[in-house]
C-alpha cells in the first residue's frame, strides 16, 4: 500500500482572554518596534535573514500565537513540512513580501484598534510569516 502523508497543525497558543490582554498591553507597541527594527536589519545583506526570521515571529510577539504544519509519515514519524526552495522565497521576499506585509500588517493594527476586527487582525497577524517569505508554517 502506498500511504499519503498526513499533514496537521500544531499549535501553541494560550487562552484567548490571555492573548487580548498581552495585545493590549504589551504586544501592540512590542510588535511596532520589533517589525521597524527587522524592517531596519533586512536593509543589509547581513541582516536580511535575522530580520526575515523576525518578521516571521510576528505572530508571537504581537499576539503570542504560535503554530507550525507537520507531516505524518507512517513508519517514519512526524516531521515539519518541507518548505519552498530558498531562492524562490529570497527573490519573493525582495519582490512582493516586504511591501505586501507591511500593507497587510497595516491593515491588521488597523483592524486590531477595534473591538469587532480583533479576530480577524489576530488573523491577519497568523498569515504574516507566509506573506513575508512564502513560509510554510
Amino acid at each position: 500500500m502506498n500511504y499519503q502523508p498526513l499533514v496537521y497543525e500544531q499549535s501553541s497558543r494560550p487562552g484567548c482572554l490571555l492573548q487580548v490582554l498581552w495585545f493590549v498591553f504589551v504586544g501592540w507597541w512590542l510588535g511596532l518596534l520589533w517589525v521597524a527594527l527587522a524592517w531596519l536589519m533586512c536593509v543589509s545583506i547581513i541582516g536580511l535573514p535575522f530580520g526575515i526570521a523576525m518578521l516571521n515571529r510576528v505572530p508571537q510577539i504581537i499576539a503570542l500565537r504560535g503554530r507550525r504544519l507537520v507531516q505524518v509519515i507512517p513508519g517514519v514519524g512526524v516531521r515539519d513540512v518541507p518548505q519552498i526552495n530558498p531562492i524562490i522565497r529570497v527573490i519573493y521576499f525582495l519582490l512582493i513580501g516586504i511591501w505586501l506585509s507591511a500593507l497587510w500588517m497595516v491593515v491588521a493594527y488597523a483592524l486590531c484598534a477595534t473591538i469587532i476586527g480583533l479576530p480577524l487582525g489576530f488573523l491577519m497577524f497568523d498569515a504574516v510569516p507566509a506573506i513575508v517569505s512564502l513560509k510554510r508554517t
